[in-house]
């Protein structure tokens, strides 16, 4: 057999054998190369293999995020440090439906970006909550990558026999190895401590010693090094929110108009946040364009 010949059957073995691999045995197939010039934003697919990008990410500007301004500005400048190579915290944004917790990651990770100067790339890739237990494998590829990572997990939270967590701990500084230097951890959750409430009370109740039933759940979130609120907000700061909205879109209205339609509209949604506020200025520029 020729040597060409042997080569070309060699490559039909290896491609033979990562297929079978991926097929029966899919957290130990090799991930795709990463173009980190293809995009600022990735989506991880761990059922395919790689991180697929996001050419157009849909977000909000930095300054349209109002009535959050204190977390605007911690998680702006510990991510400037993060993207500088300076020591940073993973983050999490905790609290109230709808008031641009997932919005100010992408807004800052953007702001970040357009601004330039960095000697690296900083990218943003997002882990979905069901694809956690996959996570050591995506931190061994992004560790080899010449870039600097923000992963992002909306909405996190775990039930009562959901052993997923333990997968976060080698991101939040776990394991012998730590999380890689070049990749940083960012969450929101609806939940402070990443629990509902009652079974934290149950396990309490429960237990023999109540103080350690629920500790290695809880203490997932205090590997947190930044813990930012974010709280339902007031009419005047929902008033300021649609009016900024509606001036960004260049919409020309009566401003007793617009407040009185968007206490209205408030009223019907049972309540005042930032998505409520952005859903109700999308209706009014659409009417008045």
């Amino acid at each position: 057999m020729s040597n060409e010949a042997l080569q070309t059957e060699l490559a039909a073995i290896r491609e033979t054998l990562q297929s079978l691999t991926a097929h029966f045995a899919p957290d130990a197939a090799p991930v795709e190369a990463t173009d980190v010039a293809a995009a600022s934003a990735f989506v991880w697919r761990p059922e395919l293999h790689r991180l697929e990008p996001v050419p157009r990410v849909a977000r909000i500007d930095l300054d349209l995020l109002l009535g959050i301004e204190r977390s605007r500005r911690t998680l702006l400048e510990n991510t400037l440090r993060f993207a500088q190579g300076r020591p940073a915290n993973n983050t999490l944004l905790w609290g109230a439906r709808g008031m641009g917790k997932s919005s100010l990651i992408k807004a800052v990770h953007a702001k970040i970006v357009e601004d330039g100067g960095l000697d690296h790339p900083l990218l943003l890739v997002e882990l979905a909550r069901e694809d956690i237990a996959t996570v050591g494998r995506l931190l061994t590829h992004l560790a080899g990558l010449e870039a600097n990572t923000l992963l992002f997990c909306d909405d996190l939270s775990f039930d009562y026999d959901d052993a997923a967590y333990k997968s976060l701990k080698t991101v939040l500084d776990g394991g012998l190895a730590g999380r890689p230097q070049n990749v940083l951890f960012y969450a929101t959750s609806n939940r402070r401590h990443l629990l509902p409430r009652d079974m934290m009370e149950n396990e309490q109740r429960a237990a023999i010693h109540s103080s350690e039933a629920i500790d290695e759940k809880v203490s997932l979130s205090d590997r947190f090094g930044l813990w930012l609120g974010f709280h339902r907000c007031d009419q005047d700061t929902f008033l300021a929110m649609v009016r900024g909205y509606i001036d960004h879109a260049g919409v020309s209205a009566d401003a007793d108009q617009i407040r009185a339609e968007a206490i209205e509209w408030a009223a019907t949604r049972g309540g005042r946040s930032g998505r409520v506020a952005w859903q109700f200025a999308q209706d009014f520029i659409g009417r008045h364009l």
